[in-house]
């Protein structure tokens, strides 16, 4: 690619993208359109890519520090849209597919047009509050909004959906959209390339029950042991959905359906902790 990159958050996705794409990964703490612009100035990037967010352990942990979640989650991205379209640079902001309720018996896979209505976690109303402007903003400025569901990867990290149910070994039965990471990065690129603006639902064709990505694990690790639970027996609040990649295909990207990267996606992550040869 051509274009000068600079992510501004090094966290998990942050850093997935920096390895992917390359280019230049800011650190710096945004809280003011001054912070955002000199970063701007030292970097002079084409592209500036905002993977800064808060969810903390879980998306619970926002009720908790609620002006952390509304800083990071709907403001940042707002000063970060108003200093690139003051620098004429393109944005790509990093949103989420949990802004939605959905019904299993009666509603089609989420396209981007839908309009979100999901309030009930707060998490999902500061991912709201700054993906309704941008919006707005990319019909008339270059900014590519990419939503990830549930991020699944090849590699150990916290955040990663196969480390967390490794750990909690309590899987609920559910199908749900999720994103690969490493194709993401992938679609990420693509959606570069073509200079895409607008929403893009960035996940893999169809659905997965996460027994069914357990079940691949003890293939290869024969001793784990799991339940499968009852969501309402948890008793939280979480989305549940299916969303709609008819877009992202529909632009050129080959999407790969999640149940086909689930045997590479276990053997590299086992591979990656030293587990397997």
């Amino acid at each position: 690619m051509n274009e000068k990159i600079l992510i501004l958050g090094n966290g998990y996705i942050g850093t997935r993208l920096h390895e992917g794409l390359g280019g230049e990964i800011s650190e710096r703490k945004i809280y003011s359109l001054a912070d955002a612009e000199e970063e701007i100035k030292k970097f002079n990037p084409s592209v500036l890519i905002n993977a800064i967010g808060y969810i903390g352990n879980t998306v619970d942990d926002c009720e908790q520090d609620k002006d952390k979640a509304l800083m990071a989650n709907a403001f940042v991205p707002l000063i970060l849209a108003e200093a690139a379209v003051r620098s004429h640079i393109k944005l790509v902001h990093i949103s989420s597919g949990c802004i939605y309720r959905f019904d299993y018996l009666s509603d089609d896979p989420v396209t981007e047009d839908k309009v979100p209505d999901y309030f009930d976690l707060f998490y999902s109303r500061t991912k709201i509050y700054s993906e309704q402007p941008l919006h707005i903003l990319s019909k008339s400025y270059p900014i590519l909004i990419v939503r990830i569901r549930v991020p699944l990867d090849n590699r150990p990290h916290p955040r990663n959906l196969l480390d967390k149910l490794i750990k909690y070994k309590k899987i609920i039965d559910i199908p749900n959209s999720l994103t690969y990471v490493p194709d993401f990065i992938q679609a990420t690129k693509h959606l570069l390339k073509l200079d895409a603006t607008g929403i893009y639902n960035v996940v893999n064709k169809g659905t997965l029950k996460y027994p069914d990505l357990m079940y691949v694990y003890k293939k290869y690790v024969p001793g784990f042991e799991y339940e499968v639970v009852d969501l309402k027996a948890l008793a939280l609040k979480r989305t549940n959905l299916i969303m709609s990649c008819d877009k992202l295909e529909k632009s050129g990207f080959k999407v790969r359906n999640i149940k086909d990267v689930l045997e590479e996606c276990v053997k590299e992550y086992l591979s990656a902790k030293g587990s397997v040869g």
